[in-house]
């Protein structure tokens, strides 16, 4: 296991490793996979490389390198293999807590006091978070309790405003229908007048021309041509 990384060091994805190192993201995964081919070890998250500040480094060598890229790859896993070395090496500095503690009672009683007050202090703060949690707790269930009221008279309010808009759809439907009906009502009223001018203008034509004829055969005969004529006017 990697023993070089830095507590709190970032974490690179490939893409971001790309343009660190300008290169193209197919040839991260390249140099990754000739890297591992050699030994070298990487983070990983399930199939996918971390990369950290190391990593890059080590892509920066080959991206760099003039020797065939396997050779350069296994410099840089014996480095690697070095720095773990080094690291697995060091012994961490334990301090021996009870050889420190004072042998004076008076001292030792000082330590316990202020180890007592940093424990009641550390109580008082568990307490008061644990407030903070039941405070947040009534204020996020108020909050859902607002959320239901107010999508509860969203809800409502869409009800009643599709229920407008239908009943003013369906008002607008009767009054078209309804204008509709007397147009046609005007329609044939009209059709019925023009038809009764029709037939007056055409009873009118066949009683002038009556006339005509009468007219014209009154003057055809010239021995009755005045009785005849005032005949005509009698009728």
């Amino acid at each position: 296991m990697r023993r070089d990384i830095q507590p709190n060091e970032r974490a690179f994805s490939s893409k971001e490793v790309a343009e660190e190192v300008g290169i193209a993201t197919p040839t991260v995964r390249k140099y990754g996979q000739i890297l591992e081919r050699n030994g070298y070890e990487f983070l990983k998250d399930g199939d996918r490389r971390i990369f950290v500040q190391a990593d890059i480094a080590a892509l920066i060598a080959l991206r760099d390198t003039g020797k065939p890229l396997d050779d350069t790859a296994k410099d840089l896993v014996y480095q690697q293999e070095e720095k773990l070395r080094e690291s697995n090496e060091t012994d961490v500095a334990i301090p021996d807590t009870y050889a420190n503690l004072p042998q004076d009672p008076n001292q030792l009683k000082e330590v316990l006091m202020v180890l007592a007050n940093e424990l009641a202090a550390a109580r008082e703060m568990n307490v008061q978070l644990t407030n903070d949690m039941s405070q947040l707790k009534v204020t996020v269930s108020r909050l859902q309790q607002d959320h239901h009221v107010i999508s509860s008279a969203i809800g409502n309010a869409a009800q009643k405003t599709n229920a407008r808009i239908e009943r003013l759809t369906e008002q607008q439907k009767n009054h078209y229908e309804t204008l509709l009906e007397q147009e046609k009502e005007k329609s044939e009223l009209l059709q019925q007048e023009m038809q009764k001018l029709r037939d007056e203008q055409t009873r009118e034509w066949r009683l002038q021309n009556d006339f005509n004829k009468r007219l014209e055969e009154v003057i055809q005969k010239p021995k009755s041509k005045w009785e005849g004529l005032f005949s005509l006017f009698r009728k």
